[in-house]
């Protein structure tokens, strides 16, 4: 797979956006490569402001997975990736289902999100769709390897980064959440349905100067599935006054990275890539 597949074509990418800013730079990047971009937006989540930064756009309720199918066909796509959130919580409303959806959901084994998205892939495969990795336009947002601020870990927070990162793989193997909060080598938190923010939020409630820590699972589908910070998460780590976070370098999205980067300096946090 190369860094830009179809670029050369006339094909458009086809981006399934769900919340957030993931999928606006996305299409922005995509577009200055010069990618045609053909959006599928689900209502109540994405961010309108995408509309202005695509070729053309369509408008569905999530679970409207033969919809979504026939519209990129319209569209012309034979490429897609999946950008941004969708409120976990969603997930388990099954009010707007289509039949496709529907025969996906029952076939499941279980429930998790990567489950889901997994079946959901291979729907659109057989349909002539192929999903690409969501980071593939944005190689330059990986987080790197090291400091990020000025600020260091002390030796007791060195520990604490590696013990939270070897507990998030762990956690991770269990296809669970991605991120973990430590102190002292306790767990504080653990990253489930709520999201990274809420996790961090949570451990804020039981201890400041924590550390952080978010990788990638083993069996990470990138496709659709990528670690991902941005200004939220800032504003979750100074609302809870942790200390430390520490990211997987090269497989972590870092999305507004200047302006995060300014705020974790002057709030005297810890950013690192392990």
């Amino acid at each position: 797979m190369t860094d830009q597949p179809g670029a050369a074509t006339a094909n458009p990418l086809g981006l399934i956006a769900g919340n957030g800013h993931f999928p606006l730079l996305l299409a922005r990047e995509a577009k200055r490569q010069g990618r045609p971009v053909a959006a599928v937006a689900i209502k109540e989540e994405t961010d309108p402001a995408l509309e202005k930064l695509v070729d053309s756009i369509h408008w569905l309720n999530l679970g409207q997975v033969k919809k979504t199918i026939q519209w990129l066909h319209e569209a012309g796509v034979k490429e897609a990736v999946m950008a941004g959130q969708v409120k976990h919580v969603r997930i388990f409303d099954l009010r707007h289902l289509d039949l496709t959806a529907v025969k996906i959901m029952a076939g499941l084994p279980d429930k998790k999100t990567d489950t889901i998205l997994r079946a959901v892939a291979d729907e659109f495969a057989k349909s002539g769709i192929t999903f690409l990795s969501s980071t593939v336009y944005l190689k330059d947002l990986l987080a790197p390897e090291g400091n990020m601020t000025v600020h260091r870990p002390s030796s007791d927070q060195k520990k604490d980064i590696e013990f939270g990162l070897a507990t998030a793989r762990a956690v991770g193997g269990l296809d669970l959440g991605q991120t973990v909060c430590v102190k002292d080598r306790a767990v504080l938190a653990v990253e489930a349905i709520e999201g990274t923010d809420e996790c961090i939020r949570r451990a804020g409630r039981y201890a400041e100067g924590f550390t952080v820590a978010k990788t990638s699972k083993p069996k990470q589908d990138i496709r659709f599935d990528v670690p991902v910070i941005g200004i939220r998460t800032l504003e979750a780590l100074k609302e809870s006054k942790a200390a430390v976070l520490a990211v997987e370098a090269g497989k972590t999205l870092f999305f507004d990275k200047e302006e995060f980067l300014k705020g974790a300096e002057s709030a005297g946090l810890v950013i690192q890539g392990v």
